[in-house]
């Protein structure tokens, strides 16, 4: 059995999905939109390494102790695979989102920061903010056009 292998089991036992406390479920409680954080590495594969160090440090359990309402999971992947985060993100109207972020040949402290990145992200798509189409809410002053109002054509 390897080493890591015995530590995500603790981690699995130890970590619940819903916030415990007397704020939990008060209206002034922050909940992030994140539900579930699964992290994926190879045992083997040398682009994990910088994941398995982080795991490893004291960073990694300060990170689960601030983020008591995500639910982190430790997955060993297969031999070939590239390390991976995948955030799952709270329902929406139709579905809930998912995010992977690729994490090869990153160290411990790039990985950190990816990790934080889709914690504290809405997992909303990210969309360019030039060119947005213009939404409003009031009638413009020319009004609808419609080919109904124009001049019919002559055949």
């Amino acid at each position: 059995m390897s080493y890591l292998k015995q530590f995500t089991r603790i981690l699995r036992g130890s970590l619940s999905a819903t916030p415990t406390g007397p704020t939990s479920g008060s209206t002034t409680a922050f909940h992030l939109p994140l539900r579930k954080l699964v992290l994926r590495y190879s045992q083997h594969n040398p682009s994990s390494s910088g994941l398995r160090t982080f795991l490893l440090s004291p960073r990694f359990s300060a990170l689960t102790a601030k983020y008591p309402s995500v639910e982190f999971v430790v997955d060993q992947a297969g031999r070939e695979k590239h390390p991976l985060a995948t955030g799952f993100y709270a329902a929406t109207e139709h579905d809930g989102r998912r995010k992977d972020v690729g994490l090869a040949n990153l160290d411990a402290n790039q990985v950190e920061q990816k990790v934080r990145q889709v914690v504290e992200s809405s997992g909303r798509k990210v969309r360019s903010l030039k060119r947005r189409t213009v939404e409003s809410k009031s009638e413009g002053a020319r009004g609808v056009w419609s080919w109904v109002h124009g001049k019919t054509p002559q055949l």
